[in-house]
């Protein structure tokens, strides 16, 4: 590798400095256990609840990575939104398939207490964005 290819490698790993954060850390992994829980949804669900419960866990991780590159705090902030948001239609899709008793309460609580941990994760970076600009 030459100093030109090396330069240009260290460069694109500081713009992934997302891979850093504790938040989208957890978000990567909570994307995984919604994946293996969504597996034993009824088939018919595959493209309805089953699709749209993954999408919005996968968005969480995705806005948090397209944020850290954002040219400004602000902009960064707003991505950090999006993905609470994201996070609140995960939410409301566990009660909607408990409701549907795909799973049991016991899951369902256990998905709401790591979606409220990465709600609280998700506040935090936005209050020490705020603080430092």
């Amino acid at each position: 590798m030459g100093a030109q290819d090396h330069s240009s490698a260290v460069s694109k790993m500081k713009n992934q400095k997302f891979r850093k954060l504790d938040v989208w850390n957890k978000a990567m992994e909570f994307i995984e256990e919604i994946y293996i829980f969504t597996n034993k949804f009824p088939k018919e669900e595959l493209y309805g609840l089953t699709s749209q419960i993954r999408r919005a866990a996968t968005s969480i991780a995705l806005n948090i990575a397209e944020g850290s590159g954002a040219n400004s705090d602000p902009e960064f902030n707003r991505f950090l939104t999006m993905a609470l948001r994201s996070n609140y239609e995960l939410m409301c899709g566990l009660e909607i398939v408990n409701r549907l008793r795909y799973c049991s309460t016991d899951e369902k609580e256990v998905f709401l207490i790591k979606s409220d941990e990465l709600s609280a994760m998700l506040f935090g970076l936005k209050k020490k964005l705020i603080a430092d600009s």
